[in-house]
């Protein structure tokens, strides 16, 4: 059977209501016939609260015994999931990082994957088992430390996994539907795109957008691996991260802060159009600087989200030339 690898986040896994939720969909998707790999991030917020736990005790923990706490999270989470896929008959097995045979360098709060053994992962799924994999975290085979990967850590763990074992596919499952072209909190009519290439989600992961994090939509790159961005809560489909880029000017509003980026393969020949929008919106600015597939713009923090909705309001949906 084709092998795919999903990973739920936090939100996904908060409680046990949410991890049995979840188990009924590996239970179903590995009906459907596939070999499952699941990656797990910690239950909700436990990741800080740890880290406010150990603030508690010290303003300065050494990193290997931060990294040492904080990979408790996954661990926990990665139990319970296959206590709840056995207590459906559904035989599962948990594995750490370094179980796994997920190798890194030395750093810890930040370490990049060096390699993927998976001995045991792909031993389990010959047996049949659905593996499931803490992420965010693995092991520096140098000095056997445990090391984490920093945040985004278990998007990044299912990326290399996919590609080490060749998987059909890498579904990141979350609270959102997918990407879109702005932050829906803020733009109620933002659209879901259907796909969206590395390069585009890259710039907007960097300038903003929390849907993936930078280093595994580099991963996803590099590796070529296609990545499904998609709910845990619904059976709708979600958005494709590829290597195909957009034929539209514009992809997508990101911003942090008071700065505002508008990416696209085209935003270069929007920037006096997006000038003219903010000025008949009162809207002051800084200067529009222009690089490679993307345009930053600072506006004062009070007025960031009327920004963002002008700019989406008059930018969004043009097509090549208009």
């Amino acid at each position: 059977m084709s092998i795919l690898v999903q990973k739920y986040g936090g939100t996904s896994v908060a409680d046990p209501t949410r991890i049995s939720a979840v188990a009924d969909r590996v239970r179903d998707t590995r009906a459907a016939g596939y070999d499952l790999v699941v990656v797990v991030s910690a239950m909700g917020h436990t990741t800080d609260q740890l880290l406010g736990l150990a603030a508690e005790i010290t303003i300065n923990p050494p990193p290997r015994e931060l990294d040492m706490l904080l990979t408790a999270g996954e661990r926990i989470t990665m139990a319970l999931l296959a206590m709840a896929l056995h207590e459906r008959g559904v035989p599962a097995v948990s594995y750490t990082g370094s179980q796994a045979g997920i190798l890194t360098d030395s750093s810890h709060g930040g370490a990049r994957i060096t390699r993927i053994t998976g001995e045991r992962v792909r031993e389990s799924l010959s047996e049949g088992k659905v593996v499931i994999v803490a992420g965010f975290q693995g092991v520096d085979p140098e000095r056997r430390e445990v090391t984490t990967l920093g945040r985004g850590g278990s998007d990044t763990t299912a990326v290399e996994l996919a590609a080490a074992l060749g998987a059909e596919g890498c579904e990141i499952l979350t609270d959102v539907s997918g990407v879109f072209t702005a932050d829906p909190r803020i733009v109620p009519d933002a659209r879901k795109l259907e796909s969206i290439s590395y390069a585009d989600m890259l710039a907007l992961a960097d300038a903003g957008a929390m849907v993936l994090k930078s280093h595994s939509v580099e991963s996803a790159r590099d590796r070529g691996v296609v990545v499904h961005v998609r709910s845990s809560f619904t059976d709708d489909p979600g958005t494709l991260v590829t290597d195909d880029a957009s034929d539209a000017p514009l992809v997508g509003i990101a911003h942090d802060g008071g700065t505002i980026t508008l990416v696209g393969p085209g935003v270069a020949g929007l920037v006096d159009r997006a000038s003219s929008l903010l000025g008949a919106h009162g809207i002051t600015h800084g200067p529009l600087v222009a690089d490679a597939g993307k345009v930053a713009l600072e506006v004062g923090p009070e007025h960031c989200e009327s920004a963002v909705r002008c700019l989406h309001a008059g930018l969004v949906g043009l097509e090549v030339g208009q």
